[in-house]
């Protein structure tokens, strides 16, 4: 059985049962088995964690940078075989997704986050030296990082954003690898190992277990030991390690449920109404409708033009064939998701089957439901349908679409699209204001499925998307202060200090706070 990473070392779980992955394209078993971690595995990497949390107090920002680009570098170096595993285990293709776009997303990212601990920014320092009071932000202790199913490279509990925001304020990270894509997850904690030895952090810095039930999971989450929690998930699952984590006093930050509303004003579809629908249809079934920014919520006022626009959705999303979903749990879960948008009064539009073969797959699916329904049965119909399925709203005017955009729940992004000739300006400024309060992310005329690798992005927003509206899991460095805790210094004498507050800044780049006034270096 496949061993777990403990401290820097490969070692034999203590297993309560294992689990295999399975190829999603084949639906068939894959070869190596892995374990189900008991709680003395946890306890084991808790005990190290914490550790190594004291031992990284005192690592530069210099030297958490230089494990970050080793290991950036040592996925480049074994880039093709870690793009092969997740191929195997996701089914998602090889190019562009995995080799042109996804890793490199993830070596970017690892380095963003070693430039910005280096710079050291990030610790927000406050010195009002006529009092001699400082603060900081610091890092918060052992960071549990669940990753999710769509992303087993960029958002990889080992190596993702989340990963790399951790590892950069300082804090160690238990990564709980997805258990859809554990050799993968295997081979990117064997680069985390080697950069970890190369650049001489404590060996507990970085640790991965594949497994867990979910009574441990919960324990997890809550344990004394354990500084903060971050989790890409299902709804469900996020809310159960929530309550946890909130009993316990622990900080948590989930990325849950997202149906991304796209708003398409009338001059809009007037204008290029034909290219919207391939646009959306783009973007709605771009690796199946498996990412969080997937738009799954679409918002017409009824016209000639938005009967155009379902038409073509409708024979576009008929004609393209359905992709390959990541497991038989997916499957069933979308499927579900789409009964229950029905139920709720939604009817379906689509009525092509999926050309499956031996893949996990759903035909792509349109659904339709009118403003009045939705006003009526907005709970239901908003739950997400994770996967290729789309529902329009069809308004009646623009009083009964303002009050369907008021009742959404939280969600990452919004999008309006518009008219380039400002005839859709008036209507644009209601929309919006009703829409910014309800997402972390506010497009314009642009699909919300790319989430740039900018320190401006939110991905992130108000509840059920994520647990907190305050916080983004990409965009470094605002990402890293997650895992941070605020310190505060009193009358502590100039040597006793760390080196973010003291009178001369620990490198000429970093941006303080000192006096009322912004000073670098």
């Amino acid at each position: 059985m496949t061993e777990i990473l403990i401290a820097g070392e490969w070692k034999a779980a203590v297993a309560t049962g294992s689990f295999k992955a399975h190829n999603p394209a084949t639906r068939a078993e894959l070869r190596r088995e892995f374990p189900v971690s008991s709680w003395s595995d946890c306890d084991r990497a808790l005990d190290a964690a914490v550790e190594a949390a004291r031992l990284l107090r005192g690592v530069s920002g210099e030297k958490l940078a230089g494990f970050l680009a080793a290991y950036a570098d040592n996925i480049e170096a074994r880039a093709d075989e870690i793009v092969a595993l997740a191929n195997e285990e996701t089914g998602l293709p090889v190019k562009p997704r995995l080799r042109d776009v996804e890793l490199p997303r993830t070596t970017t990212q690892l380095r963003q986050a070693a430039a910005a601990a280096r710079e050291g920014s990030w610790t927000q320092a406050v010195l009002d030296t006529k009092s001699n009071i400082r603060s900081h932000f610091a890092p918060i202790g052992p960071v549990v990082v669940f990753g999710p199913n769509n992303f087993p490279l960029a958002f990889n509990g080992i190596s993702g954003g989340d990963f790399a925001a951790a590892v950069a304020t300082g804090c160690p990270v238990i990564a709980k690898a997805h258990p859809l894509h554990p050799a993968t997850s295997r081979a990117l904690a064997e680069c985390a190992v080697a950069a970890v030895k190369s650049s001489g952090l404590p060996a507990a810095t970085v640790q991965m277990l594949y497994h867990l039930s979910n009574e441990d999971g919960l324990r997890l989450v809550a344990d004394p030991r354990v500084g903060a929690t971050s989790f890409t998930g299902s709804r469900v699952a996020g809310l159960h390690l929530k309550a946890a984590a909130d009993k316990a006093g622990k900080p948590i930050y989930l990325e849950m449920s997202s149906l991304n509303p796209i708003v398409f004003l009338p001059g809009a579809l007037r204008e290029r109404g034909d290219a919207l629908a391939t646009e959306t249809a783009d973007s709605g079934l771009a690796a199946a409708g498996q990412f969080c920014t997937s738009p799954n919520l679409l918002f017409v006022i009824e016209s000639p033009e938005a009967r155009r626009l379902i038409e073509n959705l409708v024979r576009l999303y008929s004609e393209r064939p359905s992709g390959t979903l990541f497991s038989e749990a997916g499957l069933r879960g979308l499927a579900r998701g789409v009964e229950r948008l029905v139920e709720a009064g939604a009817r379906a539009l689509t009525t092509a089957s999926a050309d499956a073969g031996q893949r996990y797959c759903y035909p792509n699916t349109v659904l339709r439901v009118s403003g009045v329904t939705f006003l009526a049965k907005g709970e239901p119909l908003q739950h997400e349908a994770f996967g290729n399925a789309t529902t329009v709203v069809v308004c009646a005017g623009v009083g009964e679409l303002r009050a369907a955009l008021a009742s959404l729940e939280g969600n990452l992004t919004g999008s309006i699209y518009s008219s380039g000739t400002g005839e859709d300006d008036d209507l644009y400024d209601g929309v919006a204001e009703i829409l910014r309060s309800k997402v972390g992310r506010l497009l314009n005329d642009k699909m919300p499925t790319g989430v740039a690798l900018s320190p401006a992005m939110n991905h992130g927003g108000p509840y059920p998307s994520t647990g907190h509206p305050g916080f983004t899991a990409v965009g470094i460095p605002r990402s890293m202060v997650r895992f941070g805790a605020l310190q505060c210094y009193d009358a502590v004498r100039p040597e006793r200090l760390p080196a973010a507050l003291q009178d001369t800044a620990p490198t000429a780049e970093m941006w303080r706070i000192i006096d009322g006034a912004w000073v670098q270096g």
